[in-house]
């Protein structure tokens, strides 16, 4: 039977991992990757990116991004006139505009989504024990992150767009 673990080797073990998650992510900088591939900001392509699953109000794209009204705007402006999106008038109510992307968006989207989704090289390294290890961990560490966040997208959703602001 093991020993229980120290208060102080746990908040040790705990600052360990946490710093090598955190170089793992920070050092293998996709988000860099992105907006060269692209020529475009990273804020550019998470805004397609945000778009893949379907059209999105400006309220809607400015809530997804957490940015501010004029900012979307900027970046809806742009993304325009590089033939990314679309912008059309709500056909339910005329003073929202609706933004979809076109195909090249949706290819430039795509193009930012296989970046991203791509795994760091340290990751494809290691032994298919170890692989089988991690993936057992992360999913340990998402159920419990899962379970302290129980809104569902849905609700999050509705709760972050008010439905009778115009945009």
């Amino acid at each position: 039977m093991n020993a229980p673990e120290a208060p102080d080797d746990r908040a040790a073990a705990l600052a360990r991992v946490w710093a090598a998650m955190r170089a793992l992510v920070l050092e293998d900088d996709r988000r860099k990757e992105v907006a060269d591939a692209l020529g475009m900001s990273f804020s550019r392509a998470k805004a397609l990116r945000r778009l893949l699953p379907g059209p999105l109000t400006m309220r809607e794209l400015t809530a997804w991004l957490g940015t501010d009204r004029p900012y979307t705007t900027l970046v809806v402006d742009d993304l325009e006139s590089r033939g990314y999106v679309r912008r059309t008038v709500h056909p339910g109510d005329r003073r929202h505009r609706i933004v979809t992307l076109t195909e090249a968006g949706r290819a430039a989207a795509e193009r930012a989504d296989r970046i991203l989704a791509r795994p760091p090289d340290a990751l494809a390294a290691l032994s298919a024990d170890d692989l089988a290890a991690l993936d057992r961990v992360m999913a340990a560490v998402g159920s419990a992150g899962a379970a302290q966040d129980v809104m569902s997208l849905p609700e999050k959703r509705a709760q972050a767009i008010e439905p009778n602001s115009a945009m």
